[in-house]
């Protein structure tokens, strides 16, 4: 199901300007912290009522100023999870998630409790009330009532920014499963690149209110400049690859893409299941002979593409490794003595232990 928004609206001294079109998945709306991305996705839910907004999901429109259209809220269908989890604290979970369903008119009800109750792994909580649960089990139960609610669109604005590292690993693998499985687009908002690259299909980046940049994650990964500032060490690309074998012995996972092999740790799935990796620019180095003897398992062979400027003592490669792209920061100084330019060949160097995938956040 498509979702297509055009939105500009004027909040003080902040002008909202956004426009873009996805075909479903996780639309990612990515900035630093005060480029309207919760402003952005309160339009979308008729939250604010904007000066110029045209909205539609899956051809229903929702809104279009121009014509003046503009469906309130509750007549949108809109499923919406916040930061706080904003469960009923005197319900119970079976009662906060039967909620949502209660304001959808049977005809329109289309999703069934067992499968999200399977896919969000909250079926034993039935019974308990919000005091009980952890952190990532009330945002898991507050996904569940938002989905219930059979919608036509579902609005994530920060769910993991209230919880710590381990709550945050915990919902992760749902999170996944929630976009490869449930068949209507979800608009989630994010500061954190690590979240944005591990779940998102496209990215739309604000810049001061402005769409800087939209296009899928694995395009807008690379642009290194896009970063905000606080978060710089933390952009890298992200590559689609398929498991292909895991070693007991070693507690490794053995990872296949045209790219090359890559090794992460922990076990992923069953082999030839698809697995998404991130692996940060600040956590590559270069060679241009093929490394031996040294700790590192994932050594990927690749041909400079770009040598970009980064900081005053920094530059961005990108090499281009069997049609996908890693990215490398490393000193001006490297580079010179490397002589590193369009067309050189050479050798990416990773450790296992600083990629990140999706049986954890690797550090």
């Amino acid at each position: 199901m498509s979702l297509a928004a055009d939105v500009r609206h004027r909040l003080g001294s902040l002008t909202l300007e956004a426009a873009f079109a996805s075909t479903g998945g996780i639309t990612a709306v990515f900035g630093a912290s005060g480029c309207g991305k919760t402003s952005l996705v309160n339009v979308i839910a008729g939250l604010i009522r904007p000066d110029f907004a045209r909205i539609s999901v899956g051809g229903t429109l929702l809104a279009d100023t121009a014509q003046g259209v503009f469906l309130p809220p509750g007549k949108r269908r809109i499923g919406y999870v916040f930061q706080e989890a904003r469960l009923f604290p005197h319900l119970s979970v079976q009662a906060n998630l039967a909620y949502g369903e209660w304001f959808t008119p049977k005809p329109e009800r289309y999703a069934k409790k067992a499968p999200i109750l399977e896919l969000l792994g909250i079926g034993h909580l039935l019974k308990r009330r919000p005091r009980e649960l952890s952190g990532g089990e009330k945002q898991r139960v507050a996904i569940g009532r938002a989905l219930l609610a059979s919608p036509r669109l579902l609005l994530m604005d920060e769910p993991l920014a209230s919880l710590d590292a381990a709550r945050k690993a915990e919902i992760m693998p749902y999170l996944e499963r929630l976009r490869d499985e449930v068949k209507i687009p979800i608009v989630y908002v994010s500061h954190s690149v690590a979240e944005v690259m591990r779940l998102a299909t496209d990215v739309a980046v604000l810049r001061d209110g402005r769409l800087a940049t939209f296009g899928p994650a694995a395009e807008i990964a690379q642009r290194l400049d896009l970063v905000p500032a606080e978060e710089s060490g933390e952009g890298g690309v992200i590559i689609d690859m398929v498991i292909a074998s895991y070693d007991a012995g070693s507690g490794l996972t053995r990872l296949s893409s045209p790219a090359g092999d890559i090794y992460v740790p922990g076990r992923l799935g069953p082999a030839g299941a698809p697995a998404r990796v991130r692996i940060r620019a600040r956590d590559v180095m270069l060679a241009l002979e093929q490394p031996k003897h040294i700790s590192a398992l994932n050594i990927l062979r690749g041909t400079v593409a770009a040598v970009a400027p980064a900081d005053a003592a920094s530059v961005n490669v990108r090499l281009d490794c069997g049609g996908w792209a890693v990215m490398a920061r490393i000193t001006r100084h490297s580079a010179a003595v490397l002589k590193l330019a369009a067309g050189t060949p050479a050798y990416a160097v990773v450790k296992a232990v600083s990629v990140s995938g999706p049986a954890a956040e690797a550090r």
